[in-house]
């Protein structure tokens, strides 16, 4: 991707995108599809599974707005906090049991808020520790290795976690098998991905919010397009119903860059309107006057 200003090339940012099946297989290239970086904020709609499957989330009220949000890196709006603060109320814990960075004036208004919510609310309803659930040996990590294990074909010691910023493990894997895992989220095989599919389409606004990314190709769409990303030019997409997952690594971690080259993508694919790409466009990217981005290449089918 190019950045140009005036006339002159002010920034370049090389990226790797890849379109995976739900067997993995890939169906459209650009750049490496075994490149590795960590997923970040893009495993989130994963890691909620144990919320889901555990049944700790049918015991809130609108549980699918509390699933949106445990998937989501929110904006910390009053919204997002009410959601957090529910979740945590449904199961009598204390907020100070949040792990996840202390904000201004409370980890609620933390972006990872939900998903750490909902770790704790999965933890009481299991009877398991509330004190070391970020813990790679807590049994709610061990599920989540096992459930990404599982999508992913491959033993479970080869799952490699590590810290994310907020506290919890993110993974390290290949670009395509983030695409696999969102081809599978896009897809009716597992009904806790569905579940957790609906929630995110149906509250849009608990994933990240208004005139934010994610907000806004989910609603451009709607609801027919889930996206998700995650900090170091990470961005994960998929076709509701559809069985493909796109997934996008900027190699210098540009949030800029991600995001155009996912807007060109969706353009290319026909996922979205152009007019409604457009408008996302002017509302994120906020490019000043003789300034212009352009992205050179495209996805191209692999042969069988």
């Amino acid at each position: 991707m190019l950045l140009i200003r005036g006339s002159k090339l002010e920034s370049i940012h090389l990226v790797h995108a890849v379109i995976s099946d739900k067997k993995g297989r890939v169906l459209m290239c650009a750049g490496n599809p075994e490149y590795k970086s960590f997923i970040r904020s893009a495993l989130k709609p994963f890691q909620a599974i144990p919320f889901v499957s555990s049944g700790a989330s049918s015991k809130i009220k609108n549980s699918s707005k509390s699933i949106a949000l445990s998937c989501g890196s929110h904006s910390g709006s009053i919204s997002h906090i009410r959601e957090a603060f529910k979740i945590l109320w449904e199961y009598d814990i204390d907020i100070h049991s949040l792990k996840c960075p202390l904000k201004i004036k409370s980890p609620l208004e933390h972006n990872c808020s939900g998903k750490h919510a909902a770790f704790l609310a999965t933890c009481k309803k299991l009877n398991w520790p509330l004190e070391s659930y970020l813990k790679g040996d807590h049994p709610l990590q061990v599920e989540i290795f096992r459930k990404i294990s599982e999508f992913l074909e491959v033993p479970l010691e080869e799952i490699y976690a590590e810290r994310d910023d907020c506290g919890a493990p993110t993974l390290y894997m290949k670009l395509i098998e983030m695409a696999k895992l969102y081809s599978l989220l896009s897809s009716s095989v597992n009904a806790e991905l569905e579940q957790i599919s609906r929630a995110m389409t149906t509250h849009p606004t608990m994933i990240s919010g208004q005139n934010r990314f994610d907000t806004e190709v989910i609603q451009a769409s709607h609801g027919q397009v889930i996206s998700k990303g995650g900090a170091e030019g990470i961005q994960c997409l998929c076709k509701v119903n559809e069985g493909m997952g796109l997934a996008i690594k900027v190699e210098d971690g540009s949030k800029r860059a991600k995001q155009a080259v996912g807007l060109h993508l969706l353009k290319q694919l026909g996922w979205i309107s152009e007019l409604r790409i457009q408008d996302i466009e002017d509302k994120i990217l906020k490019l000043s006057e003789g300034v212009q981005i352009k992205v050179k290449g495209q996805l191209n089918f692999q042969e069988s």
